[in-house]
């Protein structure tokens, strides 16, 4: 089953049907840069029009393709194989020096809770593919897959409680069947400060008013 910012890898006839697109010179050139080199690319949200068959993925290009976000669909008997973003301690090295032990000891604490943290954006792109992505403003953004409502509240306190604040971290709270919430809007709603939270699905993204959406992730 497909989730969002998981990974595919295409086969040949794959990245023939890309190249053949018709595109400016600079998404041409970056789409011919992954398929010389066999990069992934990310599911994106999978919209009611999308034909029978077929995946939209995104690529989202580094800083010497303008940073372009480059949406693609292929018929999904050219996806090869699926895989994940690079998992949290993977990326220590590109942190600033200052960042790195704290960051450590962070994805430990994680780790220790059961919960498994895995990092896209900027970060998890130059660690996948070593081209250049990350900037001043580039945020530390964070895939936390958990089991339940209870495992969400350990993580977010954890995340909450970092003892560094740059590069910022961002990034959302998964539930095993993808769905997901943004980590910074998971403690407010849980303290009842706002009424709803955006919900992200592969189908597309809801305010949900309500913990129906919980299901028997629900926990006190």
């Amino acid at each position: 089953m497909l989730r969002r910012h998981q990974l595919v890898w295409l086969n040949e006839a794959g990245w023939a049907t890309l190249k053949s697109l018709r595109c400016d010179d600079v998404a041409g050139t970056c789409l011919a840069h992954w398929a010389s080199r066999q990069l992934p690319l990310v599911v994106t949200q999978q919209g009611a029009a999308l034909p029978p068959g077929q995946v939209a993925l995104g690529l989202p290009a580094p800083l010497q393709w303008q940073r372009r976000r480059i949406a693609l669909q292929v018929p999904w008997h050219h996806v090869l194989r699926a895989g994940e973003f690079p998992q949290a301690t993977s990326v220590n090295s590109l942190l600033p020096s200052e960042v790195r032990s704290a960051w450590l000891l962070l994805a430990g604490a994680l780790e220790g809770v059961g919960v498994a943290a895995r990092v896209h954006g900027s970060f998890g792109w130059q660690q996948l593919t070593g081209l250049g992505y990350l900037h001043a403003a580039s945020d530390l953004d964070l895939h936390v897959v958990v089991g339940d409502a209870a495992k969400a509240d350990m993580a977010t306190l954890l995340l909450s409680r970092a003892s560094f604040t740059a590069p910022r971290l961002d990034g959302e709270i998964v539930f095993p069947d993808g769905t997901a919430v943004a980590w910074r809007e998971w403690q407010p709603w849980r303290l009842r400060r706002v009424d709803q939270i955006l919900v992200k699905r592969l189908t597309g993204v809801v305010m949900a008013t309500g913990a129906t959406w919980l299901g028997e992730r629900q926990m006190c």
